[in-house]
């Protein structure tokens, strides 16, 4: 059975037979031995195999090879002389498995634009950067089911093809088997599209089990080419019933902390990567956002802060006006310098399932603002009273018979109950210090594009 590079390194069985597959990374042949370095993805490093011209294939072989092929390896692990490497494999075996073109590979030794990189798809895992950031979601997402199994919550598969629309913003993807004559004809009966969250039938999960959470796969129809949005994106979504808005907060703090310090702990060597070469300095931020308390404030007085700031914003700001990308990124990065929850914000801006508030202008609603992202969380304290909500349907002109089944959890046992949608792409942003969101998905969708 092979070895992965990462456990080699980190066991170091120095003079053992060890086997193991990979893909070289760069070849150097001097007199009668080459010197070629290869890499699994298991961990960042590589590792530097030692062949030599004993091997029967040496010469038709190993000196052919070159950087993209893939090989298989058997050999014993030396400790290594040379700088920067604590031990290498001196090849006993070595099978060239699949060769690359040196003419037409396209990943060479040295650096590739993201943008470039963008266009291959198909390849741009097998570079430092992007494979350090799959290492790092893969391990982000392991966090995330950690983090509620650990508190109890039960995992609920929610649909992917859904009939409710729970934004409202009618930016869901139509599904459609094409064979419709008519509009009438639908496969489920009724109009359905891909879902922008999983919260609706998340609560009806909550409201018989507790606490759950979904994480999964959402869609939104939207014609944005930013740097923070994506046509197809995950999302973690927790629901917790007998909560409150403020223990909506208290858990939208906790996993953001957990998250950043699992990611910290568990990958170094990564993390480090991202500090040299993507963002001066990460580290350190993210230890502060783990160590620091968040700041509290309301709609209102981010309104405030925001029109008496001395500078001059793309988006206008009043009150009533949802707040942008350049409000929330000023307030976290520039007045408080830390994550910051925003509060209470008006009802007119708000989906209908937000909890009126007492003045009846706003609810209770919170966002959670990040240093270099601006929104990660948004949530809520859900609409708990039948009335309330009907009215707020109505108002919304949300067709209610749609909708039997929601009002149904406040016609029987209502109880109150909150959460919030945490942006994984988001997530990973903050963590690896990438600036575009299309570095931390495996295959961005975005409008005009869909690779592979």
């Amino acid at each position: 059975m092979k070895t992965r590079i990462k456990n080699i390194l980190q066991e170091k069985p120095v003079g053992q037979l060890v086997s193991l597959g990979g893909w070289v990374r760069t070849k150097r042949d001097t007199g009668s031995f080459s010197f070629v370095e290869i890499n699994d993805g298991s961990c960042l490093a590589n590792l530097q195999i030692i062949a030599d011209e004993k091997l029967g294939n040496y010469v038709s072989d190993i000196k052919q090879v070159s950087t993209g092929s893939s090989v298989m390896v058997e050999g014993t692990l030396q400790v290594s002389p040379a700088k920067g490497q604590d031990v290498e494999v001196h090849a006993s075996c070595f099978r060239v498995i699949g060769k690359a073109d040196p003419e037409t590979y396209p990943l060479q030794k040295k650096r590739h634009s993201f943008e470039f990189l963008r266009e291959l798809s198909h390849l741009r895992p097998r570079t430092n950067a992007l494979g350090a950031v799959s290492r790092v979601r893969s391990r982000l997402s392991y966090a995330v089911h950690q983090f509620f199994q650990d508190r109890g919550f039960a995992q609920i598969h929610t649909p992917i093809m859904t009939t409710s629309d729970c934004e409202g913003a009618g930016e869901m993807f139509q599904v459609t088997t094409g064979q419709e004559k008519t509009k009438a004809e639908h496969f489920f009966g009724r109009p359905a599209g891909l879902t922008v969250s999983g919260q609706l039938q998340a609560e009806v999960y909550a409201l018989a089990l507790g606490d759950v959470y979904t994480f999964g796969p959402t869609f939104r129809a939207e014609n944005s080419n930013t740097s923070r949005h994506l046509s197809e994106f995950w999302m973690v979504e927790p629901e917790m019933a007998f909560c409150d808005l403020q223990g909506n907060m208290e858990l939208g703090t906790e996993i953001i902390k957990y998250l950043l310090q699992d990611a910290l702990t568990h990958c170094p060597e990564d993390m480090q990567l991202f500090d040299k070469f993507i963002e001066k300095g990460l580290l350190q931020k993210l230890e502060n956002i783990v160590q620091k308390d968040f700041v509290h404030i309301a709609y209102t007085e981010a309104v405030e802060r925001l029109q008496n700031a001395p500078k001059k914003f793309d988006y206008p700001v009043k009150w009533g006006l949802d707040l942008q990308s350049e409000h929330e990124r000023y307030l976290s990065e520039d007045v408080f310098q830390c994550p910051i929850i925003v509060t209470d914000y008006p009802a007119s801006i708000k989906p209908f399932y937000m909890r009126v508030n007492d003045d009846r202008k706003t609810v209770a609603a919170m966002d959670i603002l990040v240093p270099g992202i601006g929104e990660i969380i948004g949530g809520s304290q859900r609409e708990e009273r039948y009335d309330v909500l009907e009215a707020r349907m109505i108002e919304a002109g949300i067709n209610l018979a749609d909708y039997t089944w929601y009002l149904d959890l406040r016609r029987y046992g209502s109880v109150p109950h909150s959460g919030f949608g945490l942006g994984f792409e988001r997530l990973v942003q903050l963590v690896t210090g990438m600036a575009n969101i299309r570095e931390v998905i495996a295959f961005p969708r975005t409008p005009g594009s869909a690779p592979c």
